[in-house]
């Protein structure tokens, strides 16, 4: 027997080496002919907000950098996490990516049990934004900024009403972090999506609420809502006079938002890395880059490896953060 397993062991080896070898070629030798089709960017919200917007801006530059179509695909739900496990679960090859952000890939791990793992199942393909959440009200809400409002709110209990994207999204835990902080009794109302809830606060219909600044500087700019205080470590340079809450005395109410792009766990290195290098680049076009900052949102680019290392610190802290906060999701 111990001749058999020499002889087997030999005539393995050299086919064992040759299918590493060609393993390791795969990679290169995919981004060289990649891409063939189409590429989806499936956004894990509705049309209309943040995430939606700047994936078609990114869409729009990538189909013309690489020569083939990039189109969106909206799945909105269970706050980001149908998209993801969706992105997670689609083939490893660059055709079907995911613009995931600050829910998909920090929060959601802290609020709910996820059929994906945030740093598992994806390839980081690189950072795209960032965007302060904001603290804005309906025109007819008598305050100037978060203090008064503050005020306002403690002198008429149970009358007052915040907005948010849906349960568990970062309008509902900057609210919810907002009510604890400053001691308030007051009931969040969920929507489907940023956008729908910014439509029913400029109605009046929900007194005030957290949009990222992204989603809400157009209509603070058209006079639709007022910004009452920035709920970051500091002043934006859209809205240079608007105090954040932490100078107004209100502390601990810090949601910077936050915008990448991820392809599925597996993903050859050398299609990430052109993915990188492809979006990266729109994003340092003067045109792509003034279309998102106009609307109050910082560009932020950077490598694969600081956006896992990013990953990995967001699912950490808003654990300790929804944990010290007791925040539910029902």
């Amino acid at each position: 027997m111990r001749p058999q397993t020499t002889l087997t062991s030999a005539f393995l080896t050299p086919l064992l080496t040759a299918l590493t070898a060609s393993l390791a070629l795969a990679g290169p030798a995919l981004a060289q002919t990649w891409p063939e089709k189409s590429v989806t960017i499936v956004v894990p919200t509705a049309a209309g907000g943040a995430n939606d917007a700047m994936a078609r801006i990114i869409a729009q530059g990538l189909s013309a950098r690489l020569g083939k179509p990039v189109v969106v695909d909206n799945k909105a739900g269970a706050n980001g996490a149908i998209a993801a496990e969706h992105v997670a679960r689609a083939a490893p090859d660059g055709y079907t990516i995911m613009f995931g952000y600050i829910a998909t890939h920090g929060i959601n791990p802290a609020l709910q049990k996820l059929r994906y793992d945030p740093v598992a199942d994806f390839e980081p393909i690189g950072m795209v934004a960032a965007s302060p959440t904001v603290l804005v009200a309906h025109n007819a809400v008598p305050v100037k900024n978060g203090k008064e409002l503050v005020q306002l709110v403690k002198s008429k209990p149970n009358t007052f009403s915040y907005a948010t994207a849906g349960n568990g999204t970062a309008p509902h835990i900057a609210g919810e972090l907002f009510k604890l902080s400053a001691g308030l009794d007051v009931v969040s109302v969920p929507y489907k999506g940023s956008a729908p809830a910014v439509v029913d606060t400029i109605a009046g219909n929900t007194q005030y609420m957290f949009p990222s600044l992204f989603t809400a500087f157009p209509q603070i700019k058209g006079g639709k809502l007022k910004a009452l205080g920035i709920a970051g470590e500091k002043r934006s340079s859209v809205l240079p006079d608007v105090p954040t809450l932490a100078e107004q005395g209100i502390a601990n109410v810090n949601m910077s938002q936050w915008y990448a792009m991820f392809a599925p766990a597996k993903t050859p290195k050398a299609v990430v890395d052109r993915l990188n290098r492809e979006m990266n680049a729109v994003l340092a076009e003067k045109i792509a880059a003034k279309r998102i900052e106009d609307q109050g949102a910082e560009v932020e680019t950077g490598t694969p490896e600081q956006l896992k290392t990013l990953v990995q610190k967001e699912v950490a802290h808003w654990k300790n953060v929804v944990t010290a906060a007791k925040i539910r999701v029902e």
